[in-house]
């Protein structure tokens, strides 16, 4: 239990061990330069009161599992895997976090060496990864385990982790990313690092463990309809969709897609975007009307929590 949540802790009438006289001086500190104008103080995220291993799960409660993956680029069909991280917890119906089990990582020698680019972006390097072997038991069993994966970029992390582990394959996901309106919570952009400042808390980023620790932080948060981060992704994340495919749209249509949300495959090579069900006629009629002119047709698919975000390649 770090200094920020045993001071919490105790403040909140809980068991915990005592603070030292240095955390007990920070703290003081801090609170004395809060209350003066024009000063903002963040503290650093800790790991709370996680535990080692999730206990059962009582009725209506599931497991969620946040994960993040460090790789040697961005093409899941010629690139591989260095790091992933993963942490589970239990959560409620509501989207309540109730428990919450330490990070877990593991590393993996991609059998070539890694840029310069990609360790500053990671914060691994050929040293460190020599010889490293994924633990392919534990990463498949916490995988297997989740009633839900959660990451920061979920079109990113799942066909890297579709490919390497093949028969986790539909598991439902969920992308904190894309999935939330983070204005409309009460938040200014995206960036995770960016997110987790606005909710008072830092973080050292570039490692995957940072990384899923912080997203964790991140879904307990409460926005202010009372509702926590997480319950607000629930909502929208168990519901189908519909991937749209501009097949064979024209050329000079690209930024016109591209203006409406959509993006380029490079793989299939055609523009796409995903859509709520309530969307669907809508939006056909928009590319018929401002995209094909009787030049075509769009292909739309039904997409499930299990389907979404793995690769069309």
């Amino acid at each position: 239990m770090g200094p920020i949540s045993r001071l919490l802790a105790r403040l909140s009438g809980s068991v915990a061990p005592p603070l030292t006289k240095e955390e007990l001086r920070g703290e003081a500190l801090a609170q004395m330069l809060e209350r003066q104008p024009g000063f903002r103080v963040l503290r650093a995220l800790d790991d709370g009161d996680h535990v080692e291993q999730l206990r059962h799960c009582g009725p209506d409660e599931q497991i969620g599992l946040v994960i993040d993956t460090e790789t040697t680029g961005l093409d899941p069909n010629d690139d591989r895997l260095i790091e992933i991280a993963a942490q589970s917890f239990i959560f409620n119906p509501d989207g309540e976090i109730l428990e919450v089990e330490r990070v877990k990582s593991w590393m993996e020698d991609p059998g070539r060496p890694i840029t310069d680019r990609i360790s500053k972006m990671t914060g691994l390097s050929n040293q460190t990864l020599e010889g490293k072997r994924f633990d392919d038991v534990a990463i498949t069993g916490a995988l297997a385990t989740a009633d839900l994966v959660i990451a920061h970029n979920a079109a990113f992390d799942r066909p890297f982790l579709d490919l390497r582990f093949p028969g986790l394959r539909y598991r439902a996901w969920a992308c904190s990313l894309t999935q939330l309106d983070w204005l409309d919570l009460g938040f200014d952009g995206r960036a995770l690092g960016h997110l987790v400042l606005q909710s008072g808390r830092f973080f050292e980023g570039h490692r995957a463990g940072n990384d899923v620790e912080a997203l964790t932080f991140l879904l307990a948060v409460k926005t202010a309809d009372g509702r926590s981060v997480l319950s607000h992704l629930l909502s929208r994340c168990a519901l189908d969709s519909f991937r749209v495919e501009a097949v064979g749209a024209p050329f000079d249509a690209k930024e016109l897609l591209r203006s409406r949300g959509y993006r380029w495959n490079p793989g299939l090579r055609f523009w796409w975007r995903e859509i709520e069900t309530a969307q669907e006629g809508e939006e056909a009629a928009w590319l018929d009307q401002q995209v094909y002119q009787g030049r075509g047709k769009a292909i739309i698919r039904r997409i499930t929590p299990g389907e979404r975000f793995a690769s069309r390649d």
